[in-house]
């Protein structure tokens, strides 16, 4: 409910983000240990401090709090005050427990309501059967069994479909790079065969011209395959970051595919264009190019 000894209100944040995590409720937990999965990214982890918190990077730098300032906390009408000591990296995608606040000890009050949670990995269920799970709420009436199977598997299949259509954007953009070039070919043919044929009367063997057409085509394949791997790469990070909201983790390979796919692709497309240039005699080419 205020930071710095200043109350908080949704009003004074800009983005609907902030307004949100200023105005909901926190999951506050402890923890006598740094968990492995949350590693310290500034500050560092106080162990036996009394009044210390470390809180997660993502909404420190929402709401513009860092090492040093203190939170105060709204607890059943409790008023609680922490320092920010540390700032973790929290790994959300860890399917562990993770929270915003984590004291490095039990620093709630007595008497407020506390609530226990772990996650597990459940046996199959059973054909026919209740479960495992629904024997265990047989069992403890006072727990509240969550499966998160369902929502995995659309988690799953969301971020599947994310992933085809950036792969069907990064092909269109290759095939789309791959018909300006070979257009481009086209276009500038006659031109081509003028050099060709000037630099074989002057002595270019025809071993010298396939490199440099080779070459070409090479230099301007990896370049298209560059530019629509890092418009792929640029889409994944922007759905990622901006749309979904989870840690963005680049394929390398990407680029060098790209790269190697649009030079094939050049390769064969100039090549096939191109397959009359380097076997047409000077003589006929200066003709044709004469009348």
């Amino acid at each position: 409910v205020g930071v710095n000894g200043r109350t908080v209100r949704a009003q004074d944040f800009v983005g609907d983000r902030a307004q949100r995590l200023a105005d909901r409720e926190w999951n506050l937990s402890y923890h006598p240990q740094l968990p492995p999965h949350n590693p310290v990214e500034a500050g560092r982890w106080t162990a036996g401090e009394p009044d210390a918190i470390s809180l997660e990077q993502g909404i420190a730098k929402t709401l513009g709090v860092g090492v040093g300032d203190r939170l105060q906390f709204d607890l059943a009408g409790i008023l609680l005050e922490s320092r920010i000591t540390s700032i973790r990296r929290v790994d959300w995608s860890s399917m562990r427990a993770n929270f915003f606040g984590l004291y490095p000890q039990a620093a709630l009050p007595p008497g407020v309501p506390v609530t226990y949670l772990a996650a597990f990995r459940a046996p199959a269920r059973e054909a026919g059967g209740a479960g495992f799970d629904n024997r265990l709420v047989n069992r403890f009436p006072n727990v509240t069994v969550v499966d998160l199977g369902a929502s995995i598997a659309q988690a799953q299949q969301i971020l599947g479909q994310v992933s085809a259509a950036i792969e069907i954007l990064f092909a269109f953009t290759l095939l789309s790079g791959g018909v300006v070039l070979l257009a481009a070919l086209v276009v500038t043919r006659e031109a081509r065969a003028r050099d060709y044929a000037v630099l074989r009367a002057v002595g270019a063997s025809h071993a010298v011209l396939a490199r440099m057409q080779g070459a070409e085509l090479l230099g301007a394949g990896l370049l298209a395959g560059a530019l629509a791997s890092l418009a792929a790469l640029g889409i994944g990070w922007g759905l990622a970051q901006q749309v979904f909201d989870f840690p963005w983790q680049p394929r390398l390979w990407l680029p060098l595919a790209g790269m190697g796919a649009g030079a094939g692709l050049a390769w064969v497309a100039g090549s096939w264009t191109l397959r009359t240039l380097l076997r047409q005699p000077v003589a006929q080419t200066l003709r044709q190019l004469a009348s």
